[in-house]
Order: C-alpha cells, then structure tokens, then sequence
C-alpha cells in the first residue's frame, strides 16, 4: 500500500540573497544606520572643533560634571580639556562604527547580487575585525584613563573579563574572513576548470 505524498502548503523560507530578500532588507537597515551614525559623527566632530576656537562662556566654566553616585560621588569642573576629550572620544567611537557599517554595505551589496565570495569581502571582513579591534582597545584605554585621571575609586578601569567579549567577537569576525577566502579560492579553480 502506497502512502499518499504531503503537497506543499505554500509557506517557504525566504530567500537570504538576491534581489529581495532578507539580504536587501538588511541592506535598508544599514544604510539608514550608515546616514543616521554619519550625521551623528559630523555633529560631533564640529562640536569637538567647536570646542577648540569658541571661547569658554562663564556660565559654562562654572559648570561641574558630577561622577559616581551616592556618597562616592567627586564633582570635577568642566574644562576644556574635559570637553574634548568627551567629544573626541565619543566621535572616534561613532567614527569607527562608521567604517565597519560601511564595509558591511559594500558586503551586503555582493548577497543582493548573489555573489558573496569576492576578493573584495575578504579584505573588507579583515577591515572590521580590525577596525572593531582598534575601537575595543580604545574603548578600554579610555576607560582606564578615565578611571585612573577623572574617577579614582569612584570608577574602576575595565578587567580582562569585560574584554572577553569584544576579543571573542574580533576573533569570530577575522574566521569568517578565511572562511570567505576559502569561498572564494574555490570559487575561482570551479571557474578555472569549466
């Protein structure tokens, strides 16, 4: 006795590259981020300039920033200095996040043509491991600065726990680069033999 065959009931899985698919909806979402982060990074790089030739106004100088809470908490005039490196550390922040979305544009446009394993995303995959790394790193030496110069006691610097993460991330990211590189080594002998 022959069992009868289940049809399909119309419910597939989406696409995840070419034109329409998951991967061009993904492509949407980074290019706002991309203009959204690249008018947050102008901003902030003008004030930071801003910051250089305008004079301190009076009641900006009588300002204090306030660090910690409770009875722990150190209050630290506003200065200069303080200003820019506030602004200087928070744009080369937005900055570099800048520049891994933007590689990830370059590789999210090689899905929506249906062509991942380029030259080009390898390099660009090594970029953002790089650049994350370079981020990571600042991130923590101004932290420790912060901690050591703004807040002692009040703000401990980052331990090699919090680093875990972030190290693990750039890791993940410089694999899938060789992974890619493999891709696309195989892509080209496939092409070299037909």
């Amino acid at each position: 006795m022959r069992l009868p065959t289940l049809k399909p009931i119309g419910i597939r899985a989406p696409r995840t590259m070419g034109p329409g698919s998951v991967s061009s909806l993904l492509k949407i979402a980074l290019d706002v981020a991309y203009v959204l982060l690249m008018l947050i990074t102008g901003i902030l790089l003008l004030a930071f300039v801003a910051a250089i030739f305008v004079p301190m106004t009076d009641a900006l100088a009588d300002q204090a920033v306030t660090v910690g809470e409770g009875a722990d908490a150190r209050q630290f005039a506003l200065t200069r200095t303080l200003i820019l490196f506030g602004l200087g550390a928070t744009a080369a922040y937005f900055a570099g996040f800048l520049l891994i979305l933007r590689q990830l544009r370059l590789i999210f446009r090689t899905l929506i043509q249906g062509d991942p394993f380029q030259p080009d995303n390898v390099r660009r995959l090594r970029q953002i491991g790089l650049t994350l790394a370079v981020v990571t790193g600042g991130v923590w030496v101004a932290q420790g600065l912060v901690a050591a110069r703004l807040a002692p006691g009040v703000m401990e610097p980052q331990g090699f726990g919090e680093l875990l993460t972030p190290i693990f991330s750039v890791l993940v990211v410089f694999v899938l680069a060789e992974v890619f590189r493999e891709g696309a080594r195989l892509r080209h002998e496939s092409e070299l033999t037909i």
